[in-house]
């Protein structure tokens, strides 16, 4: 196994300059979700150069899924790699560097497949941030065949994992009459319906389960003072540690909405009006394996898997069809604020550079391992199917 590391250390150290440019460039050209083209091609045409059988566009138009089937029979291991940014603040969360590491993965288990089998597969999965690429890509199928989807995402803090929160995004559409606003009789106030909606879903929170999360704003109130509006919304997050409680959060929110309705006389749609986020199941023997390749690196105080379910993320979707890992790299320091631009000059930092050395190295070490170890990749599948069940 010291020899296949070395090779992949090998590989990595090459190419190394070529990666970090390819961040830089996307720090200073961020896409955000599903306008990543210029990216795409970017990083589709460096996979294609490095051998990897490339397509584009297969289910989301910026996506890209790049493939190299060795010589030998073996595992199908997926490289994650996000890439979108945010508006006002680019890549705040990081995602050039999430590229980067997939794809270094990704080429430096290339250069050793041959001799140990397997299918290496770089999959560029966009729109992370609200719109859901790897939702897409799950439900169309594209890892039905992978045995174990590996990512490293930049962070404040090194750790094996974390538990995210399911995310329904649900938007609250009300239907009123107008009327001048000194004759407010004639008309039905679709802003006085969202108005107790608010109130009335603010209330329940003391009543939720701990680490369930509601957000929500006003979209829109009305167009002038003096005139009731006959119309009005309003758009929620609801989230917590299940898809499960997620709808059920939902669910009295609505009954909320119809109540509310039937004080004002008004009506109420709903829509779901981004992509829902399944919770990310959590894969253990994974998370150990990611542990024990950090302190080989050197890597000091890496975290154990955080159970918090803070955020949500698109990998959910990944973790309930395959084994899935998305470990954690400090690249800055504690008092530096995810989603800020501040995080975004991090991944172009000397922090940021050996961050991606460090998680490349290590998921592709992991890689390795439960291509060459059967039992290993078998503990990996049969806690899947028990977390599954």
């Amino acid at each position: 196994m010291n020899q296949l590391y070395e090779t992949i250390d090998q590989s990595i150290m090459k190419h190394l300059d070529a990666y970090t440019e390819m961040v830089k460039q996307m720090y200073e050209h961020p896409e955000i979700g599903f306008q990543e083209f210029e990216t795409q091609k970017m990083l589709s045409t460096y996979l294609i150069n490095a051998g990897f059988d490339t397509k584009t566009g297969v289910v989301c138009e910026t996506d890209f899924v790049a493939e190299y089937k060795s010589k030998k029979a073996g595992p199908t291991i997926a490289f994650m790699c996000e890439y979108d940014a945010l508006p006002e603040v680019g890549h705040g969360c990081g995602h050039n560097l999430i590229a980067g590491i997939g794809i270094a993965a990704g080429e430096a288990l290339k250069e050793i497949a041959d001799e140990i089998g397997g299918v290496i597969r770089v999959m560029g999965t966009p729109a992370e941030e609200n719109f859901g690429g790897k939702v897409h890509m799950a439900k169309a199928g594209l890892f039905d065949d992978v045995d174990a989807a590996l990512m490293i995402h930049p962070d404040t803090r090194t750790s094996v994992g974390i538990t995210t929160s399911a995310l329904n995004p649900v938007k609250f559409e009300f239907y009123g009459k107008n009327a001048h606003g000194c004759m407010p009789q004639e008309g039905k106030s679709a802003l006085d319906a969202a108005v107790m909606t608010y109130l009335q879903i603010n209330l329940m929170r003391q009543f939720v389960e701990p680490n369930t999360f509601i957000h929500g704003i006003i979209k829109d109130g009305g167009k002038a003072a003096n005139v009731i509006p006959a119309y009005a919304s309003l758009e929620y997050y609801f989230r917590a540690p299940t898809m499960e409680y997620t709808l059920e959060v939902t669910n009295k929110a609505i009954a909320c909405a119809k109540g509310a309705c039937e004080a004002c006389g008004t009506t109420f749609e709903t829509s779901v009006y981004e992509c829902p986020y399944e919770d990310t199941l959590i894969n253990y023997t994974l998370a150990d394996m990611l542990m024990e390749k950090f302190h080989a690196l050197g890597l000091e105080d890496v975290e154990s898997v955080d159970e918090s379910c803070i955020g949500s993320s698109d990998v959910g979707a990944v973790s309930y069809v395959c084994p899935t890992l998305q470990g954690m790299i400090k690249i800055a320091e504690t008092d530096v604020a995810g989603h800020s631009k501040e995080m975004a000059a991090a991944t172009i930092s000397e922090t940021g550079r050996k961050g991606l050395l460090d998680g490349a190295k290590s998921i592709a070490y992991i890689a390795c391992d439960l291509i060459c170890d059967p039992n290993k990749l078998q503990m990996v599948k049969d806690e899947f199917a028990k977390s599954k069940k």
